[in-house]
């Protein structure tokens, strides 16, 4: 009888068990299902609902603190992504130097400096800069920027620089190994604001042609072409070769100016529209100082934006003739909105078209940020036959020659990217840095007679007198870098030039000899200066 009863006692705990668990259960299902909200985001005005209804949501259950700086740099960036691949957010510090870059000036010390073999040397001082004015010279061995070492310790050229820049009227202290004197000599320099030149060089190629290098469309680049462009009008220029290879754009008001420059008064220089703003055309006015000067406009694979805005212009209204490989592709407008802590973005508004109609921007794709290295290993870099062009996107310039749309422009002379020099040897002493460590080294023991060249003429003179060609294949075999067999004949003039250039440099005339030396070997400027028509 006692084991039957402890039977329905056992029984009945284990049925009010399972009953208070259900109950439990019910209660916890209507808990939640009466905290759980459906949003209608349907009926909402915005379109952006979902995303409003998101953060609020976060904002008023989520278990934890939010770290709402944190969760919107990190969500920005990849907003702007989903709109095209050149609508961006900046961060405060990518937005100040994105606008340093084009403003023509930054706050630092004044010098420009090579990083030969991880000792950082002053190639040029800047006239009346912070560092000429405290004593700073050409051949200095930068050792410490105030107390941070920076000689010796494999520490990368961009760290240098931040380390270097800094407000304007803030201190630092720059110690220097200076050739013949003992010791390291600090001097302490208040940094200032430094000129940046947007035209890397303008001289006379020849007695009749004229060569200007625009690095950027920054803010003063037209003031500075002016200039330029009257010093060599004065010296006899009848043709200029413009050269915007690498030129990756900037801002648009300095391509209408420029393009200004050489057109005649109502030729349409570029036109935009976009979904949310009107056609906008803008004409040249008839004004421009260089419309009886012959033009030839070098691009490249890199050559971007305002450069084909530029280039555009000049090729749909006969202008000029066109050299190199096809242009980047990139024809959008950005306008930019700031925001009060520093960061903003450049949201595009608009695409460009040239005078016949072209849109310059190229398809969005995947693969996008590739598009470059594609084109190498298609082969469009090398053979003109490797260009894609679609027969749909036809249109006529002005005097009536068929151009291309689908992105970028295709140049009027096709000229391959130039491969001499690619031999063993010649990588390795690329990959070693053997140029400019033997230009550094030339120049350390030849100081007091590369200060005193003061022309160009003289430059080369003095260097002609030297046994460069020897002295560079010495050096290179101490670095276990020897040719073998033709590989010195095969880059003996390319090797040479560059080493001369680098020597150049540390001479007074900087890049006003650099460039001059350099650019001897370059073979797309050799053909637009003769009016070839192929390479």
């Amino acid at each position: 009888m006692a084991d039957t009863d402890n039977g329905k006692y056992k029984l009945l705990r284990t049925v009010l068990w399972v009953i208070t668990v259900l109950v439990a259960a019910l209660l916890l299902a209507n808990a939640i299902k009466s905290r759980q909200q459906k949003v209608d985001v349907s009926s909402m005005d915005s379109d952006w609902a979902k995303l409003m209804v998101i953060l609020k949501t976060m904002d008023e259950n989520y278990v934890d603190d939010i770290d709402h700086k944190k969760v919107t740099e990190d969500i920005l960036p990849a907003l702007m992504k989903e709109l095209d691949p050149h609508s961006v957010y900046l961060p405060p510090s990518d937005l100040k130097e994105a606008e340093e870059s084009l403003q023509g000036g930054f706050d630092g010390i004044g010098i420009q400096f090579n990083v030969p073999a991880d000792t950082a040397i002053v190639t040029s001082v800047i006239t009346g800069g912070p560092s000429e004015k405290a004593g700073l010279q050409t051949g200095d061995r930068i050792i410490k920027v105030d107390e941070t070492v920076i000689a010796g310790v494999k520490m990368d050229q961009d760290s240098m620089v931040k380390l270097m820049k800094g407000p304007k009227g803030t201190k630092v202290t720059i110690s220097v190994k200076r050739s013949g004197v003992d010791g390291l000599i600090p001097f302490k320099i208040t940094r200032d604001k430094i000129p940046v030149n947007s035209i890397d060089v303008a001289f006379m190629w020849n007695d009749t042609t004229g060569y200007i290098k625009l690095s950027k469309f920054a803010r003063t680049s037209y003031l500075e072409f002016l200039e330029a462009a009257a010093d060599l009008r004065s010296k006899g220029m009848k043709k200029l070769i413009f050269d915007l290879r690498d030129n990756t754009g900037g801002y648009l008001d300095q391509a209408m100016l420029l393009s200004n420059e050489f057109l005649k008064k109502g030729d349409l220089i570029v036109y935009m529209e976009g979904k949310h703003r009107n056609r906008e055309d803008l004409f040249a006015d008839g004004r421009g100082s260089c419309q009886n000067i012959d033009l030839a406009v070098l691009i490249n694979e890199s050559s971007a934006s305002s450069s084909e805005i530029f280039a555009g212009a000049m090729q749909d209204n006969d202008r000029a003739t066109i050299y190199g490989v096809r242009s980047f592709g990139k024809g959008l407008v950005q306008e930019p909105v700031y925001f009060t802590d520093g960061s903003g973005i450049r949201l595009t508004i608009q695409r460009f078209y040239t005078p016949s109609g072209r849109c310059i921007q190229k398809p969005y794709a995947d693969d996008y940020d590739y598009d470059i290295l594609h084109r190498y290993n298609n082969g469009e870099l090398f053979n003109a036959d490797s260009i894609k062009v679609d027969d749909s996107l036809k249109f006529t310039t002005k005097g009536g020659r068929t151009v291309y749309g689908g992105g970028g422009i295709i140049p009027d002379v096709f000229v391959p990217l130039d491969t001499i020099g690619s031999n063993a040897f010649y990588s390795k002493c690329n990959r070693l840095g053997l140029q400019n460590k033997y230009a550094s080294s030339f120049f350390d023991g030849n100081l007091s007679a590369l200060r005193a060249q003061t022309t160009l003429d003289a430059l080369n003179n003095f260097l002609d007198s030297k046994d460069i060609e020897g002295g560079f294949l010495k050096f290179a075999a101490a670095n276990e870098a020897i040719p073998e067999g033709n590989e010195w004949e095969q880059v003996r003039n390319l090797v040479l030039t560059q080493v001369r250039a680098l020597i150049a440099r540390y001479s007074p005339l900087g890049d006003k000899a650099f460039y001059p030396i350099y650019l001897q070997t370059d073979k797309l400027i050799g053909i637009a200066a003769e009016g070839r028509q192929q390479g």
